[in-house]
């Protein structure tokens, strides 16, 4: 049976502006930004937002069949990786990066439920940069009612299981957002290296 609502911790501001204002400005430097392309009933389109995965050795990561190649931590994503695990009580062994450029970029319905992804941690949502809605939807339709969440500058949001094996989210396209988004969002995988 679907929860009422997805398991979710969200902090407001858990990192203040200046601070987030110069994780996003050294993130949209440092980081090897790529732009994939997934296949879509048979045809190749570009994502619709630039993506990066940085893991400890071993932690490969596939979803939308893309296999990711892993990119080492550089020193701000390890510092951040180690406060948002004492903030989770959890540690986190990969984080998948996401730049929309600006609302025009989008990821579209899913659930973070990929085999090598540990279904009993949470994963770690930080965000940087332009608010977004991200939307959540029970995977089984009319259970329950869909579920909004504003993601500001600096908010950091823990989607507890078993929010994956029940819930869908999606962040929307929005085209009056002019502004960059980094997010970030840190896994722990069921084989740890």
């Amino acid at each position: 049976m679907t929860p009422a609502a997805p398991c979710l911790r969200h902090w407001r501001g858990w990192v203040g502006a200046a601070e987030a204002d110069g994780w996003l400005r050294t993130l949209l430097q440092e980081v090897p930004w790529k732009q994939e392309s997934v296949t879509v009933f048979g045809r190749r389109h570009p994502m619709p937002r630039l993506t990066c995965w940085m893991a400890d050795p071993g932690c490969g990561y596939r979803y939308a069949g893309l296999e990711n190649t892993i990119e080492p931590w550089t020193p701000l994503t390890a510092a951040i990786r180690r406060r948002v695990a004492a903030a989770a009580d959890r540690p986190f062994h990969s984080l998948l990066l996401n730049l929309y450029r600006d609302g025009r970029d989008a990821m579209g319905w899913h659930a973070d439920d990929e085999a090598e992804l540990d279904p009993e941690a949470p994963i770690a949502s930080l965000s940087l940069g332009a608010s977004r809605t991200l939307r959540f939807r029970p995977r089984q339709r009319g259970t329950a009612p869909t579920l909004a969440v504003d993601l500001g500058h600096g908010d950091l949001l823990l989607m507890d299981p078993p929010t994956q094996r029940h819930w869908q989210h999606q962040l929307p396209r929005r085209l009056k957002v002019d502004a960059p988004r980094v997010n970030l969002t840190f896994r722990a995988m069921r084989v740890p290296p």
